[in-house]
């Protein structure tokens, strides 16, 4: 004979998922491939908080980059690379000032492909910094979090410790006393014995 659980209706049925389990972020590293040279270079970069210089760096090879393809397909918009790169940063920045205004064909491809490049830039930067700075922050709270499970370990251990010594000579000194009380009680009892022998 087979027996059916009732069916769950609604909120039932809703209610009996089973709760999602908590990550274990040192187990969660220890499965993870490697990161390459790369990952852990920007790692290093945002744990010591020095993600600034790396940002202009990045930034200003965009732009010098850009300025100069801008100079060399638009000579008539942009006769120097200073203004090239003027440009350049303006458009990357997505500011947009108009001092400087490609009018050319391919200098309007150009100028699509910075503005698309430096809001797709700027877009993929942010998200990328604030997931690292949010994972760096996290591995570090996890690490600290096993040094004080690690330490409050070490210290229910030592109280165990203590506590079973206590125990232990709370033990001897309970046997201590009863064969102290047994003895009393056999000197005594022999005492019994004697006026009792000595009685007619």
């Amino acid at each position: 004979m087979t027996v059916h659980a009732p069916r769950l209706q609604g909120r039932d049925r809703r209610n009996r998922k089973s709760a999602p389990v908590p990550e274990d972020p040192i187990a969660e590293r220890a499965t993870r491939p490697p990161p390459s040279r790369l990952d852990a270079r920007v790692r290093r970069v945002v744990a010591t908080r020095r993600i600034f210089p790396v940002l202009v760096l990045i930034t200003l090879s965009l732009a010098l980059l850009a300025g100069f393809v801008a100079t060399l397909v638009d000579k008539e918009d942009f006769p120097s690379l200073e203004i090239g790169v003027w440009w350049a940063i303006v458009t990357l920045a997505t500011v947009g000032y108009g001092d400087v205004v490609p009018t050319t064909t391919w200098g309007r491809v150009v100028g699509s492909a910075t503005i698309i490049v430096g809001v797709t830039f700027l877009s993929f930067l942010t998200a990328i910094v604030t997931s690292l700075f949010i994972s760096t922050e996290q591995e570090q709270k996890a690490a600290e979090e096993a040094k004080v499970r690690a330490a409050s370990e070490a210290e229910t251990r030592a109280l165990i410790a203590a506590s079973e010594a206590e125990t232990r000579a709370l033990i001897a000194a309970s046997e201590a006393e009863t064969r102290a009380l047994f003895l009393r009680l056999d000197e005594r009892l022999a005492a019994i014995d004697a006026r009792l022998d000595r009685s007619p």
